[in-house]
Parts: structure tokens; C-alpha cells; sequence
């Protein structure tokens, strides 16, 4: 590896972090719809797994833009194009999947 790709290798640590941490939260995502299904029977109908499954979508945005930016290193342009897609992405996710669990809690969803 020549010291310029190195160079720009180092300069996606983000998307490093990004990429296992989005497949993490598509996994929570997907517990909580499992979990959602086995107690609607209890609670009566609710939107949170649909919700959810949404915000998945986000985290797998996340992840693939991610890999890209790595995948993609000898191209800084696209590589910093992606990671800053999927920086944006996974803080969109966080954000639904805390409004998610804060509606959750007090009922309104």
C-alpha cells in the first residue's frame, strides 16, 4: 500500500466504527421487532415494530455506505462522500430508535 492510500485508509477510522457498530443496531432493531410481536397479544397492536423496522433501514444505509468508504479508499472523493452518508445515517437512526423507545415507554406508539 502506497503512503498516500495509507494515508487516506487512516482518514476512514469513522467508517470503521460506523460499519460494526450499524450491523449491531440492525440486530437490536430486529430483536425488538421479534420481541414487539410476542407481547402484542398482551398489549393489543402497536406501530413499534413497524417503526423499528423503518429505522433498521437507516442502520443498513449505515453500513453499506461504510463499507463503501472503506471498500473505496483509493478514490477519496466517494470514500468521504460515503462515511459522510453513513455518519449522517447512523445519527439518524439513533435518534428514531431513542424516539422509539421513549414513545414506547410512555405509551404513544
Amino acid at each position: 500500500m502506497t503512503e498516500r492510500a495509507q494515508s487516506q485508509s487512516e482518514d476512514r477510522v469513522l467508517s470503521r466504527h460506523i460499519l460494526p457498530t450499524s450491523g449491531t443496531m440492525i440486530g437490536i432493531c430486529t430483536t425488538l421487532i421479534g420481541l414487539v410481536k410476542v407481547v402484542e397479544g398482551r398489549i393489543g397492536p402497536s406501530r413499534v415494530d413497524e417503526l423499528a423496522a423503518l429505522t433498521s433501514l437507516f442502520f443498513l444505509v449505515s453500513a453499506v455506505t461504510s463499507y463503501l468508504s472503506i471498500r473505496y479508499v483509493t478514490r477519496p472523493r466517494i470514500s468521504k462522500r460515503m462515511e459522510s452518508v453513513a455518519d449522517i445515517c447512523f445519527l439518524i437512526g439513533l435518534v428514531c430508535i431513542a424516539m422509539i423507545g421513549l414513545f414506547f415507554a410512555y405509551e404513544a406508539i
